[in-house]
């Protein structure tokens, strides 16, 4: 399972003009199914991802054709962690 958080740059003012293309990276990060949430980061800052079922090397090959970082809007970083203990839902991560 990995964390993938997108930092906005001092580029941020550019977000509304990749706003429509890093929308449709998600949904195809949804449809491939390697994103299991996305969301803003609560001090608005960026945003964050939860992804599975991919290598480090495959989500971060994704990760670089998001179009906010093709244009310098956000800066990724991605953690990779495994998951020991889960809720009884998300038991499917343990075996990912």
């Amino acid at each position: 399972m990995f964390n993938v958080v997108l930092r906005l740059s001092d580029n941020r003012a550019a977000a509304a003009d990749h706003m429509e293309a890093h929308r449709a990276w998600i949904a195809q990060g949804f449809e491939r199914g390697l994103f299991l949430a996305v969301g803003t980061l609560v001090d608005k800052q960026g945003g964050g991802i939860w992804a599975y079922n991919c290598t480090a090397a495959e989500l971060a090959d994704f990760v670089n054709q998001d179009p906010f970082v093709i244009h310098g809007v956000a800066v990724p970083e991605i953690v990779e962690m495994i998951p020991a203990r889960t809720d009884a839902r998300l038991n499917f991560l343990k075996d990912a």
